[in-house]
């Protein structure tokens, strides 16, 4: 039983996602509250499910990958129901987010034309940015409206995805959990990384 608590984390914050637009949608009491302790609830599911699932042995190529997938579907369900509450806020950085949104396809597109596969570095940026994205979506879902962080959040964003993109060009072949530009090009040259238990499996 226990070596099904990572999939069982990572199916959990993908419910956790589909309640948040629901919840959204008919607009309940204390929403703002309801919404940031489901949002921190999945934060938690996402860092644990890999911690466990690499001290358990069990960090399979298919489990990083749905993790990563479920990443996405996670903080897109999220994004969608803070753009339903604050439209305003996305109306006015419409561009910045275009931007940002087009990056991050393109980092999966990448991927599928070379591999087949989707992403799933799990950088250590990539994991920087999703700590600046959960303040930044706190922020807006608390106040709808954010600058200073926003603007971190955009160009940190734009960084690390450009990294995964250069990660997946440099690669030979698919690989999960690569840290840092620098791990692919030793991948690149044969020669073994050191991964971080607690970070990368």
């Amino acid at each position: 039983m226990k070596n099904k608590i990572p999939t069982l984390l990572i199916l959990f914050r993908f419910i956790i996602g589909l309640v948040i637009i629901y919840l959204s949608l008919i607009q309940i009491d204390h929403y703002q509250t309801i919404i940031v302790i489901l949002l921190s609830i999945g934060l938690l599911t996402d860092i644990f499910d890999g911690i466990i699932a690499r001290q358990l042995n069990i960090s399979t190529q298919k489990l990083r990958r749905l993790d990563s997938t479920v990443d996405q579907i996670f903080f897109i369900s999220v994004i969608v129901a803070t753009y339903i509450q604050c439209p305003t806020f996305f109306k006015a950085n419409m561009y910045k987010l275009i931007i940002l949104i087009a990056f991050e396809a393109l980092t999966y597109l990448t991927s599928f034309l070379k591999f087949k596969k989707e992403i799933a570095t799990h950088s250590i940026g990539a994991k920087i940015w999703t700590l600046i994205l959960f303040a930044t979506l706190i922020q807006i879902i608390l106040q709808c409206e954010s600058i200073l962080l926003f603007n971190l959040c955009f160009w940190v964003g734009l960084l690390t995805r450009i990294e995964i993109i250069a990660i997946i060009l440099i690669l030979k072949k698919w690989t999960n959990d690569v840290p840092t530009f620098y791990h692919a090009l030793k991948l690149r040259q044969g020669k073994t990384i050191k991964r971080n238990k607690l970070f990368n499996g």
